[in-house]
């Protein structure tokens, strides 16, 4: 059983960056990034494979946020750049220890970790 640690996450202007990381303990070989808005569904943002050296990303983020990880540290970062309003949310990062290949479904992964506030003011 893997369990989760995010960190990262704040307050920032519209076009600023921020970087998000997730510590995992336990084996995990998909890990990805999910965000929820108030009143929004969780939303899949980006994955990362460590088995099949792949990533995924939304196409709300893509060209925008880069998913990058340690593998020998379990641990994947997600850095945030050109950051819009609308990308304020609770960030959730996810893993699971049966996946192959990134899954944007919620529902695929077995672990998670506490949410992180990311705020965009415009």
């Amino acid at each position: 059983q893997a369990q989760l640690v995010a960190s990262g996450g704040g307050l920032v202007q519209a076009g600023g960056s921020l970087r998000l990381s997730c510590a995992a303990s336990g084996r995990t070989y998909v890990m990805a990034w999910f965000r929820q808005a108030p009143g929004k569904e969780r939303e899949f943002v980006a994955g990362i494979s460590w088995s099949a050296s792949a990533t995924r990303y939304a196409d709300s983020v893509k060209g925008r946020f880069t998913i990058s990880g340690d593998n020998a540290k379990k641990t994947a970062y997600l850095q945030m750049n050109s950051l819009k309003p609308e990308d304020t949310a609770v960030y959730h990062c996810a893993a699971d220890s049966s996946l192959v290949l990134v899954s944007p479904s919620p529902q695929a992964y077995a672990y998670w970790g506490q949410g992180t506030q990311v705020t965009v003011s415009s």
